[in-house]
C-alpha cells in the first residue's frame, strides 16, 4: 500500500465544541430558608412577629444582593471565575483576623434574616474562598494539539512542515528567585526546559528569550530592567554544553517586559516562512506584565503575523491576576494556557510538548496515529479533568463550611442561622458537583463521536484508494 495512502488516512483532528460544555444553564442555587433545626421557641418568637407585622429587617449595610456576584453553577461560570483572597487556604481558622475584617464588610445578620439576606452571606462567603477550576476548553486544545500534522486540520500553521523552531521566552524578573518545591522557580524552570530540550528531535531549531534579568525591582532600576530582554541561545540544533552556559548566565532580578519581549520574539520568527516551518513559542512566566506593555495585544499580533506561530503559554506558581491575564494571552492568540503550581506539574506540561514533538517525527516517517490509543488517552484526559473538578468542589466546600463556623464564632449570626447558611452551601455545592458530573458525560460523549468520525473518515478513504 503505498505511502501517500497512508498519509491520507492520518486521523483528523478532535476539535472543541464549546456547546457541548454549555448543556447546564446558570442557575442561582437558593433555598427556602426553612431550617428544622431552629428551635422552637425562636420559631414562635419569629412567628408571632410576623403577625404583628414587626419583622425586623437586615441590620447588615455594604453591597446589597445585585451587587454581589452570583455563584456559579455551570461550566463556563466556573471554568472562568475569579479566585478569592482565600483560594486554596490550608487553614482558615489561622486567619481568623483576616476572615473577620473581610465580614465586617457585611456586618451582622439581622435577628430575622430573610431569604434574600441568607443569600447574601452565602454568594459572599463563596466569593472569598472560590478557587480556579480547570478550564475543559484548554484541554480539549490539548487535544487538538496532540493531533497537529493531520491534512484535515483547517489552520495551516497547525499541518507539520519539514523544519520547525521552537522558542522559549523565559521570565526573568525578581518573583522568580522565590522558593518553590527544589530551589527557586527559576531553577525549577531551568531545570525544565534543560530537560525538554534535551528530547526535542535533532533537526529542530530552538532559541531560549529571557526577559527581566538586569537590575533590581526599585523603581530607578525600572527602565534598564524592562530594556533587558535577550536572546541567549539560537536559533540552532540544541546543544547541551553550550545550552547549559547560556543558562548559567543569567538569575532573576528585575522587573517583567512581557509584551517587548514577545514582539521581539515575533522579529526573530519572520525569517521562518510558516510554509515550510512549524513554528512554537513556549512563554513561561510567574507573574504580570510589569513595563507598561499590552502583552495580550502583542500575542493577537504575533499569532496573526507572518510567522503565524503556535503559543504555549505555562503559568508557574501565578497569582489570580496574573494568571488571568496569561489566559487572555493564550486566548486572542488561540493558543494553549496551562498552570503549574510545583516541579512536577511544570514538567509535566513540557513533557507532553515532547511527546507532540516525537508524534511529529513519527506522522513525517509515515506513521498513522491508533485511534484507539487516542480515545484511551482522552478517557484518562476526562478522568483527569473530573478529578480536578471534584476536588476543587470538595475544598471550596470544606472552606465556605469553615468560614462559616468562624464568622459564627466571631458573632456574625447566631448558631441556628448558621445552621441555615450550611443547608444553603449543602444545596449550592451539590449543584456545582452536578455540573463537573455533567462536563464529565459531555466530554465522553464529544470524544466518542470525533473518535467514531475519525475511523469513519479513515474506512472511507480506504475505501476509495482501493477501489481506484
Amino acid at each position: 500500500m503505498s505511502k501517500k495512502f497512508y498519509m491520507m488516512i492520518i486521523a483528523i483532528t478532535l476539535t472543541f465544541i464549546t456547546a457541548a460544555c454549555d448543556n447546564n444553564p446558570e442557575k442561582e442555587a437558593s433555598s427556602s430558608g426553612t431550617n428544622e433545626n431552629v428551635k422552637e421557641e425562636q420559631a414562635d418568637s419569629n412567628e408571632s412577629d410576623d403577625k404583628n407585622g414587626n419583622t425586623e429587617e437586615a441590620a447588615t449595610e455594604g453591597p446589597s444582593l445585585d451587587e454581589l456576584p452570583q455563584i456559579p453553577t455551570d461550566v463556563d461560570g466556573l471554568a472562568n471565575q475569579t479566585p478569592g483572597p482565600f483560594a486554596n487556604a490550608e487553614n482558615l481558622w489561622d486567619m481568623e483576623q483576616e476572615v473577620e475584617e473581610k465580614m465586617q464588610k457585611l456586618g451582622k445578620m439581622s435577628e430575622n434574616p430573610t431569604d434574600e439576606e441568607y443569600k447574601k452571606y452565602l454568594r459572599y462567603i463563596y466569593s472569598l474562598v472560590a478557587q480556579d477550576y480547570p478550564s475543559p476548553e484548554d484541554m480539549i486544545k490539548k487535544w487538538e494539539f496532540a493531533s497537529f500534522g493531520s491534512p484535515d486540520l483547517p489552520d495551516t500553521k497547525f499541518h507539520f512542515k519539514d523544519n520547525y523552531n521552537i522558542e522559549i521566552v523565559l521570565d526573568s524578573s525578581g518573583s522568580m528567585a522565590n522558593p518553590a518545591s527544589n530551589g527557586t522557580r527559576m531553577d525549577v524552570a531551568k531545570k525544565s526546559i534543560n530537560n525538554f530540550l534535551s528530547e526535542v528531535p535533532n533537526e529542530a531549531n530552538v532559541s531560549l528569550r529571557v526577559y527581566g534579568h538586569k537590575g533590581t525591582g526599585a523603581d530607578n532600576d525600572k527602565e534598564m530592567s524592562c530594556d533587558s530582554i535577550e536572546q541567549v541561545y539560537g536559533f540552532e540544533a540544541y546543544e547541551e554544553g553550550k545550552f547549559q552556559e547560556a543558562l548559567n548566565q543569567f538569575q532573576p532580578k528585575g522587573w517583567t517586559p512581557l509584551a517587548d519581549a514577545l514582539t521581539q520574539a515575533q522579529d526573530a520568527l519572520k525569517e521562518f516562512n510558516p510554509e515550510k516551518n512549524t513554528n512554537l513559542i513556549y512563554v513561561v512566566s510567574d507573574g504580570i506584565e510589569t513595563c507598561d506593555g499590552d502583552p495580550v495585544e502583542v500575542a493577537k499580533s504575533l499569532s496573526e503575523s507572518n510567522a503565524s506561530p503556535i503559543i504555549n503559554i505555562i503559568g508557574f506558581q501565578t497569582d489570580a491576576e496574573a494568571q488571568k491575564q496569561l489566559e487572555e494571552m493564550a486566548k486572542v492568540s488561540g493558543g494553549i494556557f496551562a498552570s503549574a503550581n510545583n516541579e512536577e506539574e511544570l514538567q509535566e506540561e513540557f513533557d507532553r510538548a515532547e511527546e507532540v514533538l516525537k508524534a511529529w517525527k513519527d506522522w513525517k516517517d509515515g506513521a498513522i496515529r491508533d485511534l484507539d490509543a487516542m480515545e484511551v488517552d482522552n478517557s484518562f484526559d476526562i478522568m483527569a479533568l473530573h478529578n480536578d473538578w471534584s476536588s476543587t468542589t470538595l475544598s471550596v466546600k470544606n472552606n465556605m463550611n469553615r468560614l462559616s463556623d468562624i464568622a459564627e464564632n466571631l458573632g456574625f449570626y447566631t448558631l441556628d442561622q448558621k445552621q441555615v447558611l450550611k443547608e444553603k452551601i449543602e444545596q449550592t455545592m451539590e449543584g456545582i458537583e452536578q455540573a463537573g458530573d455533567q462536563l464529565e458525560k459531555d466530554l465522553e460523549e464529544l470524544s466518542k463521536q470525533k473518535i467514531e468520525e475519525a475511523k469513519k473518515s479513515v474506512e472511507d478513504k480506504f475505501n476509495k484508494q482501493t477501489e481506484n
